[in-house]
């Protein structure tokens, strides 16, 4: 069985704890404690995970967003490979594309906690912990949840070093961050609770949460939703093919996981993401074939895409993906300039091979519990999609809810950060009280919120910034 784990890395070393076995349909696989299921899979070179409606299916987004990768898990469907850790002796099946209800529980639920606290922070990445540092800091009992067993969002595959000041961690890369601000948030005492999903509000201020082995009642002062987004899906045949994947997800198995999701790949969409993860493949040893990008210029910084130019990477602006194509996964792909009206001209298309295709057209906002919450929620589409009304101190429709991070809005990590300091700092005065020192450290927290927000790839954000402030 091939390996595809990257075992020397220019910038990352892999820290892969003990072998085990597990089984896949039978199979034994090889894998390391800290790897998911659907990392694993990927690394002894299993591309097809399930059957889906139209053929087989891969991972796509591997941070739990879609349902690509529900498999069986000792008995128990609907399981997603991409957030469940191996374990010696697990045994994974694949699923149908319509596979029957779980059983009804009975008396096998697990423990149930009831927790109280003044601020809740739905959400570990970067927004999720500034806000709760930013709280706990202030003096308050915080709780954070995410539901991977990492904290750290999109931070954790984040090779790249970020530009700014010291204050706005530059000079650091993204892993590093992570590993920081977690830190920093377990010595403000905050209580972070992994593999922990928030599946459901209620009336009273109250989030139902739950894990693997225990069930919380979460009752809150403040609540801070911080959940991300999730990637864009683009419309051609053939993109449900295993190997045709969101560039974040290549980024989650490279960079988090340390294997290789292809070998030689065509990038879609040439923004920041795109090219980033285009110069990211090269350093994990796969070959990049070309970015693709509709519009005629890039949508990125100009030091990305001279990274790539460097090493030859054609970055073909005016072209988009016709077709992918393949028996059971990618093998090749069909890519076409587009005309004035932005349709490919097929008559000069041409076929690029490739075992992946990396689709980095924007990402949407998950949005959804606030959603549930009541919370008024617009499309706007300069923000990716629906998006809560908000003041300028994060907080939405409803009192003492507030919103930080690509859940408002799609943006950069570190406006991401800045949102989620304002929006603990918010949480802070209303539990508190508007002390002078948090109204200070609030004010300072918008001063450079305003700052990073002076550049030409935020001139759509702040459009769509003016059509949800409140």
């Amino acid at each position: 069985m091939p390996d595809f784990r990257i075992w020397s890395h220019p910038i990352l070393e892999f820290k892969r704890g003990r072998k085990v076995t597990f089984y896949f349909n039978g199979t034994p696989i090889s894998a390391f404690e800290g790897e998911t299921v659907a990392a694993a899979l990927y690394a002894s070179g299993i591309r097809v995970i399930r059957e889906g409606a139209v053929g087989p299916e891969g991972v796509f987004c591997m941070i739990g967003k879609c349902s690509t990768c529900l498999v069986t898990v000792n008995g128990v469907p609907h399981v997603r490979a991409c957030r469940e850790p191996v374990r010696e002796g697990l045994v994974v099946e694949s699923e149908p594309d319509r596979p029957p209800l779980p059983p009804a529980f009975s008396d096998t639920l697990p423990p149930l906690e009831r927790v109280d606290t003044d601020v809740l922070v739905i959400g570990a990445g970067p927004a999720g912990l500034l806000a709760a540092i930013s709280a706990a800091e202030a003096g308050l009992d915080v709780v954070l949840v995410d539901e991977h067993f990492k904290a750290g969002g999109q931070l954790v595959k984040q090779t790249h070093k970020f530009f700014g000041s010291g204050e706005l961690f530059g000079g650091l890369r993204g892993f590093q961050i992570a590993e920081l601000l977690e830190k920093r948030a377990r010595e403000a005492g905050v209580r972070i609770l992994l593999r922990t999903v928030a599946y459901g509000w209620f009336r009273g201020n109250v989030v139902m949460m739950a894990s693997p082995e225990r069930r919380y009642e979460a009752r809150y002062k403040a609540i801070i939703v911080s959940t991300g987004a999730h990637e864009r899906f683009l419309a051609f045949p053939g993109n449900t093919l295993p190997g045709v994947m969101g560039a974040g997800a290549a980024q989650t198995l490279m960079n988090e996981y340390g294997v290789r999701p292809g070998r030689r790949a065509l990038i879609v969409g040439a923004g920041n993401v795109g090219l980033i993860v285009a110069y990211q493949l090269l350093q994990a040893g796969v070959e990049v074939a070309a970015v693709v990008e509709i519009m005629r210029e890039i949508g990125g910084w100009f030091v990305h895409a001279a990274k790539l130019r460097r090493y030859g990477v054609p970055i073909l602006t005016g072209h988009t993906i016709v077709e992918a194509r393949g028996k059971g996964w990618v093998e090749e792909a069909v890519i076409a300039p587009v005309g004035d009206d932005m349709r490919p001209l097929l008559e000069k298309a041409r076929t690029v091979k490739c075992d992946l295709v990396l689709l980095a057209v924007g990402l949407v906002p998950d949005s959804r519990l606030l959603s549930e919450m009541g919370a008024d929620v617009v499309w706007v589409p300069e923000l990716g999609g629906p998006v809560p009304l908000r003041d300028r101190y994060m907080e939405t429709s409803i009192p003492g809810v507030y919103v930080a991070g690509d859940a408002g809005g799609i943006e950069e990590a570190t406006t991401a950060m800045l949102t989620g300091r304002i929006a603990g700092l918010s949480a802070a005065i209303r539990v508190l009280g508007p002390r002078p020192e948090l109204v200070r450290r609030r004010e300072e927290a918008l001063g450079m919120l305003e700052e990073c927000r002076r550049t030409r790839f935020s001139e759509r954000v702040l459009r769509g910034l003016a059509k949800v402030a409140r």
